[in-house]
């Protein structure tokens, strides 16, 4: 049947042809689009209760269970709570991890923001050569980095303790209680300064030539370009990065754990809150104490994420 009506213009003897709209009832074809676009994401959804959602209910279930060799597993209520949020280990750990996120995330940033914007200026010959070499620390695991700056910094048989001695700051423990944080410092940024590189140089080539062009006819100067143009231009995207390396920084835990190898005592049971819930959990065998800690550690998370959320949108991010 042709779906087709005919009507007359003004003009006499002129007819033109529409499609008709469809009859009640009968979905329109466009709807049909929307089942490509459901059926690519139903497997990450589907991933994403298996592998997220399922273990976040059993963890807050858990945390509300106390199991004693002698009694069993019995519901506790809030004590597992109320004893995560009176630990000073725990707490002593979410304030080292905010000092910790407070100083590395915006190096991180500066200096993934300085190269990216040397390579998009093209002022350094084989560019992509050094882009690639930027990114793999990247693509190394945090444990295998971790290991590998461990015998770097070993006092007594690593490169760089031995070139303290030489240009004459004495011997340098980078294991010790007061310089363990900034080695792990030092270690992640050298982990993720690489991707963020990547994405503030992919960042910086959308911006349109014409207006950099522009720039230069009018005698600006490098400099004055890459801080006065570029970078409010690409303040979404650092807002982004700082959004991502935060999370990433405040469940830290890899480095700690790996350098704990080496120096025990300047690692502590709860050196991080990733480290007391695995302490707590793994090492002490209290996993309903451990889960109630995730838990904290979660909703932590999960206020600053909000809160990042909310800057966005406020910056026209966001409707």
């Amino acid at each position: 049947m042709n779906q087709t009506t005919t009507y007359r213009e003004s003009a006499p003897g002129r007819q033109v042809s529409r499609p008709a709209s469809p009859p009640p009832g009968r979905p329109r074809r466009g709807n049909r689009r929307e089942w490509p676009g459901a059926v690519f994401i139903t497997p990450h959804m589907l991933a994403l209760g298996l592998f997220m959602l399922v273990p976040t209910v059993y963890a807050v279930y858990d945390s509300l269970q106390t199991t004693q060799l002698i009694g069993g597993t019995h519901y506790s209520g809030l004590a597992n709570y109320t004893t995560v949020l009176h630990s000073p280990e725990f707490w002593d750990g979410v304030r080292r991890v905010l000092v910790f996120t407070a100083i590395q995330v915006p190096l991180t940033i500066a200096i993934a923001f300085f190269f990216a914007a040397v390579f998009d200026a093209g002022i350094v010959k084989y560019s992509r050569f050094f882009r690639t070499v930027f990114f793999m620390p990247f693509a190394v695991p945090g444990v295998v980095a971790a290991v590998m700056w461990s015998f770097l910094l070993l006092p007594g048989f690593g490169p760089y303790a031995k070139f303290m001695e030489d240009i004459g700051l004495g011997h340098v423990d980078f294991f010790s209680s007061r310089l363990i944080l900034p080695t792990i410092i030092v270690i992640v940024i050298w982990e993720w300064t690489g991707y963020n590189v990547t994405i503030l140089y992919t960042s910086l080539k959308s911006i349109p030539q014409h207006v950099t062009e522009a720039a230069v006819m009018d005698g600006a100067r490098l400099s004055t370009i890459i801080l006065r143009l570029k970078l409010p231009m690409v303040r979404p995207t650092i807002t982004m990065l700082v959004f991502l390396n935060t999370v990433g920084a405040l469940q830290l835990f890899t480095e700690p754990s790996i350098l704990a190898a080496f120096q025990p005592q300047a690692v502590s049971y709860g050196f991080t809150p990733s480290l007391y819930v695995y302490n707590t959990s793994v090492g002490s065998g209290d996993y309903n104490l451990g889960a109630a800690a995730a838990v904290v550690l979660a909703l932590i998370i999960g206020a600053i994420s909000l809160a990042a959320f909310a800057v966005r949108r406020r910056s026209g991010e966001f409707r």
